[in-house]
């Protein structure tokens, strides 16, 4: 594009009071919305079922850049096919592999108002407004889990992060109450070859990741016995205390799930919660998953304990049905994010809090975040918290009776006859003997349904076994879609069995 007027020149690219930013800015959303609807009105699969070279290949195809620029229109018709039609439709109801939600509408438009505020969620001058709404939010998610007046939170990218801050701050705090040792002004003290963290044999990867970042290595997680639920064994936690003090080592932090990968399994919390009083460990726990019991109307009672936790981790992009990314980090004393602390001239001087400013980097691993709390605040508000209890709840009543369904299919070994929140584990099973091993078969089907397009279903270890996994997280999936569903495993494990499997 040639320039014309230097004043003028960009002021189709970017959305400001004058005519032409405005009307770019309403033919644009109202392209998108035209693309978007185009496709979804004629999607049937949740997956176009192309290989992962035929899609590397169509983006290849379009990752080019010209000196003169296209029309918004030409552009969204150019990644129509390789981009939008190729992405996995995490809408459909027969999407259901990962703890990837279908996005509520309202968060959807949330996302559009933030992009377009751009607001940073570091310091007040870069998030006026929005740094009053997330502590808003914050407010309200204490309310929600019955946090005390001191506590405190912070929104984040998801559990990855939240986990992180929660056994950072654990770390500090025992060794600023051990040895009055500050590891962020003098990093981690001589005797940090002793420091432990437990959790259960089913905790998420993040805390043995977190315990590598924080200096202490993967040697530092000490993993406990899960019982027949795959929830914490108390026997055994209480002899992994026992072995540790005989081992002269200092265990600092109990690390519990409320709501694991695979099962949804939910760790007794109230009694952690008293052994890490009576020790004087630090209790943070991993409710990524099974916060948006929160909400549940008939299932809330399973988040008891969760009150007690010292550091709490929440993903809205899960049960709370948000847009990838928007989670939350909660702490009960909100003097521990101290640990976090730093000031920097330029940002958030000493001077704003003397005056009442208040920046959320104080509070934050990041500097430069997005304003996520909008489009929860907009969700909360438009659906309701009744309407968001009864999808909850929908959810958890389909899986149950998935289970049953499961459970008087002969060709199934399931093996959470009881789910505790929404994931159904099992692996089809032949009545006769095969050919090839029930390991082999399991990874085809999965692999069969993802590139035929019939259904999007995940696959995992029990035991050394292969088996599959259903995250009923869609409200709109339906008994029928199950029964649909299982049709298609038999008639892919048929297929599978009689020669099939060499062209997966």
């Amino acid at each position: 594009m040639k320039l014309k007027n230097k004043k003028t020149a960009f002021d189709s690219f970017f959305l400001h009071q004058g005519e032409e930013g405005l009307t770019a800015f309403e033919k644009g959303m109202e392209q998108v919305s035209n693309k978007l609807k185009e496709v979804y009105s004629d999607t049937e699969q949740p997956f176009i079922g192309k290989t992962p070279a035929e899609i590397e290949k169509e983006i290849a195809g379009i990752m080019n850049f010209a000196g003169e620029g296209r029309s918004l229109q030409k552009v969204l018709d150019e990644i129509e096919g390789p981009v939008i039609r190729n992405s996995l439709h995490i809408s459909h109801k027969k999407s259901m592999a990962h703890l990837h939600c279908p996005p509520l509408l309202p968060g959807i438009i949330g996302e559009c108002i933030i992009g377009t505020l751009n607001q940073s969620m570091d310091s007040w001058d870069q998030s006026t407004a929005a740094t009053y709404v997330e502590e808003g939010m914050v407010e309200w998610l204490k309310e929600t889990v019955g946090y005390p007046g001191p506590s405190d939170g912070v929104f984040t990218s998801g559990g990855t992060q939240s986990n992180y801050m929660g056994l950072l701050l654990a770390r500090d705090s025992f060794c600023q109450n051990q040895w009055g040792h500050n590891v962020q002004k003098q990093g981690l003290p001589p005797e940090f070859h002793r420091l432990r963290i437990l959790c259960s044999e089913d905790a998420h990867f993040t805390v043995k990741k977190s315990a590598s970042q924080l200096g202490l290595g993967e040697q530092a997680v000490i993993t406990v016995k899960t019982d027949e639920y795959h929830r914490m064994c108390m026997e055994d936690i209480q002899n992994v205390l026992k072995r540790l003090k005989a081992d002269d080592m200092l265990p600092f932090a109990i690390a519990a799930t409320c709501g694991t990968t695979d099962f949804g399994s939910i760790d007794p919390l109230p009694e952690l919660a008293s052994i890490s009083e009576e020790k004087g460990l630090w209790f943070h726990v991993d409710a990524a998953f099974g916060g948006g019991l929160l909400l549940s109307h008939s299932h809330c009672d399973k988040l008891k304990g969760l009150e007690k936790a010292d550091s709490m981790t929440i993903d809205f992009h899960k049960l709370f049905y948000q847009p990838v990314s928007c989670g939350a980090f909660m702490v009960k004393d909100r003097r521990h994010f101290g640990f976090l602390s730093h000031h920097a001239d330029y940002l958030n001087p000493l001077k704003d809090e003397d005056d009442g400013i208040v920046n959320l980097v104080t509070k934050s691993t990041s500097t430069t975040r997005r304003f996520d709390s909008l489009k929860l605040y907009l969700s909360l508000k438009t659906v309701g918290i009744e309407t968001f209890g009864e999808m909850i709840d929908r959810t958890m009543e389909l899986a149950r009776y998935t289970a049953g369904y499961l459970e008087g299919l002969d060709t199934i070994d399931l093996k959470n006859k009881h789910p505790e929140i929404n994931t159904i584990v099992f692996r089809y099973k032949p009545e006769t003997e095969i050919g090839i091993g029930l390991d082999e078969l399991n990874r085809a089907i999965q692999q069969s349904l993802l590139h035929e397009g019939k259904g999007v279903i995940a696959k995992t270890t029990v035991d050394g076994e292969t088996f599959l996994k259903l995250t009923l997280l869609n409200p709109r999936t339906s008994e029928e879609d199950i029964h649909e569903l299982m049709d298609e495993i038999k008639k892919t494990a048929t297929q599978l069995m009689n020669g099939g499997l060499a062209r997966v």
